[in-house]
């Protein structure tokens, strides 16, 4: 079995976060349920102010689960996703933004279709920069996480999210860029999702096969090419294991997009909790001093910490 992921001394349970605040921004409602729900969950218990900014409603995202995959339905899928966050941002125990941009769709063929007009892949990257600025400076969180420069997956909007997100972390402390968009705040850390890395499916694949559990992941691993150095790029893993029936709750308030039945919940929880027990992130800019690896998202950060930073 691939066993448990390594991680530095000292925990992350148990520490009072009053006063710190986290922003995640993710391209579409359900991915701030499929990617870092669990430590959401967990600094969110521990007294932390956790936000997330959602760039687009999904208005043309696909019905993934055939019990939703209804006429019903489809002609209301806006206001059947703004329902599904809604949900999900009580479970999660967040608060929750629109930032008020149009789904670009999954560009399906070959060659692939051109994006429709207005979407968010094609907002000029300015104008995106600016309404997530707004954001940062009205919330001032201490930590903000996004994608990595592929988008975790290569959806425009995902890909969109990342530039947008760097972007912002960078101006949001400059008092010369966007000054009608308040304050200036700078973020004090800046990481990138990596949950969904190969070591980890590796290691749950072996669990479930060790255990005569077929694998949701045998297919997946087959076709994955290995990139030991992308992997290594993980600087943080952060143990919440025991949060992860809250993100699987929060997934399941996403009823159109994810299957009960399906991939999500095959592996058993009790499985995942001991294989591995964190949620991955890489640390890409930081102005606090903090050795890696870390088991922490906050690890340097102090509540009374600098409102704003030079960004020289």
């Amino acid at each position: 079995m691939g066993g448990m992921p390594p991680t530095p001394a000292g925990r992350a349970a148990g520490h009072d976060r009053t006063g710190l605040r986290l922003m995640h921004v993710h391209a579409h409602p359900d991915d701030e349920s499929s990617k870092g729900a669990a430590s959401t969950a967990m600094y969110v218990a521990q007294g932390a102010e956790v936000r997330v900014v959602t760039c687009t409603g999904g208005e043309r995202g696909s019905i993934l689960n055939p019990k939703m995959d209804r006429p019903d339905i489809a002609a209301n899928i806006t206001e059947v996703r703004r329902a599904e966050m809604d949900r999900a941002r009580d479970i999660l125990g967040i608060s929750q933004t629109w930032l008020g941009f149009v789904d670009s769709g999954w560009p399906d063929g070959d060659p692939k279709p051109p994006l429709p007009d207005g979407c968010f892949a094609l907002v000029p990257l300015e104008e995106a920069t600016e309404r997530l600025v707004r954001e940062i400076r009205a919330f001032r969180p201490h930590v903000l996480t996004t994608y990595d420069e592929r988008g975790g997956y290569p959806h425009p909007d995902h890909v969109r999210c990342h530039e947008v997100s760097v972007a912002a972390f960078a101006a949001a402390g400059d008092p010369e860029q966007f000054p009608e968009a308040g304050a200036p705040w700078q973020p004090l850390k800046l990481y990138y999702h990596h949950s969904f890395n190969r070591p980890r499916m590796q290691a749950l694949h072996e669990a479930m096969l060790a255990h005569d559990l077929e694998s949701p992941w045998a297919e997946r691993l087959a076709q994955w090419k290995p990139e030991p150095e992308w992997d290594a790029r993980i600087t943080t893993r952060v143990p919440c294991g025991d949060f992860f029936g809250v993100r699987d709750q929060a997934l399941l308030a996403h009823a159109t997009q994810i299957d009960p039945d399906g991939h999500w919940f095959a592996i058993p929880r009790e499985l995942q909790e001991k294989v591995w027990p964190t949620e991955d992130f890489e640390l890409v800019a930081s102005h606090v001093t903090a050795p890696v690896p870390e088991d922490d998202l906050f690890a340097g950060v102090t509540p009374d910490g600098p409102p704003a930073v030079d960004p020289a």
